[in-house]
């Protein structure tokens, strides 16, 4: 209530001088309008749900009384007014600050993000999911947080992967078609990639305040500067951008894709090491205040792309670094040891950037994610056991892959989530999770931070057409409809034969025919031209 006169005659303390009856209406109206701006400004971007209460009570409790003008003692009662004016600012300037301090204090800060992207890692590559590779700083995230069983990629190869990922679209809705890897040495692909008007969640998150890099494999375009992640949402760039890298030359086999943000990079090292020692560089540099987005992409543990300088060719080779070997001579000599030393490269890396982040006392409010882009080259020593498939199939082995995060009090330690989830979900939950808005976006991901927070579980379905590749996909429920170019159209049980052996198309002619029919509507939708059906 407006304060009331002291030693004042009779009637005074009611008769104020209607233009500044008016300032003070206005001074309460701009006032609050203040804390209206202030509360959508802060609220873009938190949490406000435990302030938005205390602020409610705050404005309820604040009944501001404007006298209505008359009376007389216009004289002694003008003189009052004025200093009732001032401290009716005052006192409104101290309501408008306690709404705002309550607001700041109480609004959760939002998560700094960490999403880590493998290369072709499968199920059976991680010591948390039963591999014989040790992986203790990746089972680190694991256990101090969750462990997805069945976490689904948006296709099963690396260039439409990603573009799911950043996008939370299906490939297939690119303006590129990209919809298979894209390569250095083919001319048709130097002119396609990613375009501008494909918003990425770095632009998204850019423009909440977020700091954003890229640090490793980008693989969503190469032959132009318009392609580079720089030009789609990223503030930096310490990576390459083709589909593989030499590991100690730093190159696609001779041609150098290295970039540091616009600019070719020259440098010396070895890869999965350059990018763990800039992943924690970056982290070293954070600033408080800014959160940040930092994807990290590593290129391991594909194989490495070297040149053969005298027959002028390439060569495909598995390049583990030898200290590296020394942490798995358990498992016996040979391709499998290569392949899981260059997998301990990267969890050395893995570790060293938890290291970091706690050091910088960031670890706290940090969503750690780690998953992998696609299943694993079997033929290069990756297991996607018990899964039948490998990388560019429809089966549980080139989409089903493993996916652990970590978010300290937020994420109950030692979860496991069955409800299955995809890479095109990480979009709408990091939107949902910074108060970033998606009007305007069609997405194809769903929102899974009740899952990741709470338990929760909901009916979904999964849906791939992998276009060049032949091969479609659609799950609901525990069935899952395959079409794949060697095998013809199957329906699958996954609860009970994860490993997809057993055809069950005759036996249940309708679930058949209705995930048929789900996948191809969706299809047409998509304007998708799919294959001929066996």
């Amino acid at each position: 209530p407006l304060p009331q006169g002291e030693g004042r005659g009779e009637g005074e303390g009611s008769n104020i001088n209607p233009t500044t009856n008016t300032l003070a209406r206005d001074v309460a109206r701009t006032s609050l309008s203040l804390v209206a701006a202030e509360v959508t400004r802060l609220t873009s971007h938190l949490n406000p749900e435990p302030a938005l209460p205390l602020v409610r009570r705050n404005i309820q409790s604040a009944q501001i009384a404007f006298p209505s003008p008359g009376g007389e003692g216009q004289g002694e009662g003008e003189r009052h007014s004025r200093s009732l004016t001032s401290r009716f600012a005052f006192r409104i300037s101290i309501f408008v600050f306690l709404c705002l301090l309550t607001l700041t204090v109480t609004a959760a800060p939002r998560p700094n993000i960490v999403l880590i992207f493998t290369d072709n890692v499968g199920m059976n590559d991680l010591s948390c999911y039963g591999s014989e590779i040790p992986t203790p700083h990746t089972d680190r995230i694991a256990r101090e947080g969750a462990r997805f069983t069945h976490w689904y990629t948006a296709s099963s190869i690396c260039t439409p992967s990603r573009f799911g990922l950043l996008t939370g679209r299906y490939p297939n809705r690119s303006q590129d078609q990209l919809l298979t890897a894209l390569m250095p040495t083919t001319a048709r692909d130097d002119d396609r990639g990613i375009r501008p008007p494909e918003t990425t969640i770095a632009g998204v998150l850019k423009q909440q305040g977020y700091r954003t890099a890229i640090i490793g494999k980008w693989h969503l375009g190469h032959g132009d500067k318009k392609f580079l992640p720089t030009q789609h949402g990223f503030d930096s760039f310490f990576g390459f951008t083709g589909g593989c890298i030499d590991y100690f030359t730093l190159k696609y086999g001779d041609k150098p894709t290295w970039y540091r943000d616009q600019t070719l990079f020259e440098g010396t090292g070895y890869a999965t090491d350059l990018l763990s020692d800039e992943a924690v560089k970056f982290i070293e540099q954070q600033t408080p205040g800014q959160p940040f987005f930092l994807y990290l992409p590593h290129n391991s543990p594909h194989y490495g792309k070297s040149w053969d300088a005298e027959n002028k060719k390439y060569l495909n080779l598995l390049q583990p670094h030898p200290k590296y070997l020394k942490l798995v001579e358990h498992i016996p000599a040979g391709p499998r040891r290569d392949y899981a030393a260059m997998m301990a490269g990267m969890d050395t890396g893995i570790g060293r950037l938890l290291d970091a982040l706690q050091r910088k006392g960031l670890g706290e409010n940090t969503l750690m994610m780690c998953l992998s882009d696609n299943g694993a080259m079997t033929e290069w020593s990756g297991s996607n056991h018990p899964f039948r498939g490998r990388i560019s199939d429809p089966l549980e082995g080139g989409v089903r892959v493993p996916c652990v995060m970590r978010w300290p009090g937020k994420i109950k330690p030692g979860t496991l989530i069955h409800q299955p989830c995809s890479s095109l979900d990480i979009f709408p939950t990091l939107c949902h999770l910074t108060g970033a808005s998606t009007n305007g976006l069609t997405l194809d991901g769903l929102d899974i931070t009740p899952v990741l927070l709470e338990g929760k579980e909901f009916p979904r379905d999964l849906f791939w057409s992998l276009g060049p590749y032949d091969g479609d996909a659609f799950i609901r429920g525990p069935w899952k409809y395959v079409r794949f170019k060697r095998e013809g159209e199957m329906l699958f049980h996954l609860p009970s034969d994860p490993g997809e052996k057993w055809n069950l198309a005759k036996e249940h002619p309708a679930i058949f025919t209705e995930l048929k029919s789900a996948h191809t509507s969706l299809a047409t939708k998509l304007g998708i031209q799919l294959g001929k059906r066996k």
